[in-house]
């Protein structure tokens, strides 16, 4: 597991856009949001592709292949690998966007 920046990495280019940068993550993708509860846990688990797990919404915790858990908030993400066993969850409840595709380009 690794701390990833979100950050554009070259200015947008859509008509009237000011001041705003993109990133493009992987020319195919699968993305879902998770809402993890209080008190709530997404077990242990291999991730089964490069898998970005950004926090939009309160916070928690996220672990990885050592099991060591590290707090993680709103506006910072993670990287899991392929195949590396990993498991989240909160004490009061945070909203999750999460990336997984075969890679990515972080």
């Amino acid at each position: 597991m690794r701390r990833i920046e979100l950050r554009g990495e070259r200015e947008a280019t859509a008509p009237g856009t000011m001041r705003a940068r993109v990133k493009r993550l992987a020319a195919e993708a699968h993305v879902v949001v998770i809402e993890v509860g209080p008190g709530g846990v997404v077990g242990r688990h291999p991730a089964v592709g490069a898998q970005l797990f950004a926090v939009v919404k309160g916070s928690g915790w996220v672990s990885g292949a050592a099991g060591e858990r590290e707090p993680i908030r709103a506006g910072e993400a993670v990287l899991w690998e392929p195949g590396e066993e990993h498991e989240s969850g909160s004490d009061e409840a945070m909203t999750v966007l999460v990336v997984e595709a075969e890679s990515l380009d972080l």
